[in-house]
């Protein structure tokens, strides 16, 4: 190889090096004009944009900003629009803006549409959608309606009910509350003229008749084994429960009876029970039933061991729940 070739081909070799080493321009995503100026929410109508990691997730959140901007707790945390600066949205100068509100009660709105959906980089999605106030409105005056009707007619039938499970169902409704409260809340900024009077004395009656039943409801325990009562007792009373023995149509028993072995075992003495728990109302009607395993030990003795069963019976409730030992609902 001559003088000449062997200085083209090391004049090529610098060149393709040079080459390789240039940088490699990406072309600038631009962003929908929606998500850099969505549409401004109005009388009748309601625009939200928000952003998750797959589509459905930017959907949801964009629901839970709609509803927070009508002043209602959301349940779940949700992510506002990120604020890009144009051109660097896979950089790390992307700014966010990170707005979250928690609570325990969603408020639902099925009455939308979706207008917008687009990827905007890897697991980055944003959604806009729009909410008619007007639909919204009924649809959740519809809902509280039906709430209030199927209400009514569970009432009637529970007049003739037990007292603790008519107690059982006004609590269960009670949990319902939070969300009824919330929805009305809307309502109200939906439709200025709205009359939520029904629905507030609905509540009322319910709280009423919880109330009444709570401070005469009463329960007294009679076991075979005197200290295995007190765990009940003390149980019974932490529910507010009037704990006395007396004749009332809204009074129940609780009948305990324990049979307790003396055994040994790696140097401790143990005390080893089955006790079985019968709930009675005021006619004598077994309301629930339930027989259950406990061991107390001890390495002082038997009597200790028995007192050691009694603890393990307190904790045993504390931990489980008194409607799950005495199997009813409380």
């Amino acid at each position: 190889m001559n003088k000449l070739s062997i200085l083209f081909l090391v004049t090529g070799l610098l060149l393709g090096g040079c080459v390789a080493k240039q940088r490699v321009v990406v072309a600038k995503k631009e962003l929908p004009s929606w998500y850099l100026q969505p549409p401004q929410s109005n009388s009748s109508t309601l625009y939200a944009l928000g952003e998750g990691e797959n589509q459905q997730d930017a959907i949801t959140n964009a629901l839970s900003f709609a509803a927070s901007t009508l002043h209602v707790t959301v349940s779940s945390n949700f992510r506002a629009k990120t604020v890009v600066k144009e051109g660097s949205l896979n950089s790390s100068e992307a700014t966010y803006i990170n707005e979250t509100q928690s609570s325990v009660e969603k408020i639902k709105i099925s009455e939308y549409e979706i207008l917008h959906v687009k990827k905007l980089g890897f697991k980055r999605y944003a959604a806009l959608i729009k909410v008619d106030k007007q639909k919204l409105f009924q649809g959740l005056k519809n809902e509280l309606d039906q709430k209030l009707q199927i209400y009514r007619s569970k009432v009637k039938n529970l007049q003739k009910r037990d007292a603790l499970k008519r107690l059982v169902y006004y609590k269960k409704m009670k949990k319902s509350f939070t969300y009824i409260q919330n929805a009305l809340i809307v309502m109200k900024v939906l439709h200025k003229g709205f009359d939520d009077t029904k629905y507030i004395t609905w509540m009322n009656k319910v709280n009423e008749e919880y109330d009444y039943l709570q401070k005469h409801i009463s329960f007294w325990v009679n076991s075979n084994v005197k200290s295995l009562a007190e765990p009940l007792r003390s149980a019974l009373t932490k529910k507010k429960f009037i704990i006395k023995n007396v004749k009332s149509t809204m009074h129940y028993t609780v009948f305990i009876k324990a049979k307790i072995q003396k055994a040994t075992a790696y140097g401790f003495t143990l005390a080893r029970s089955e006790i079985s728990f019968v709930t009675k109302n005021y006619k004598g009607e077994v309301l629930g039933e339930n027989v259950i395993h406990v061991t107390g030990q001890s390495s002082q003795g038997y009597e200790i061991a028995r007192q050691n069963l009694v603890k393990k019976l307190h904790s045993l409730i504390q931990k489980e729940g008194i409607s799950k030992v005495l199997n009813i609902d409380i």
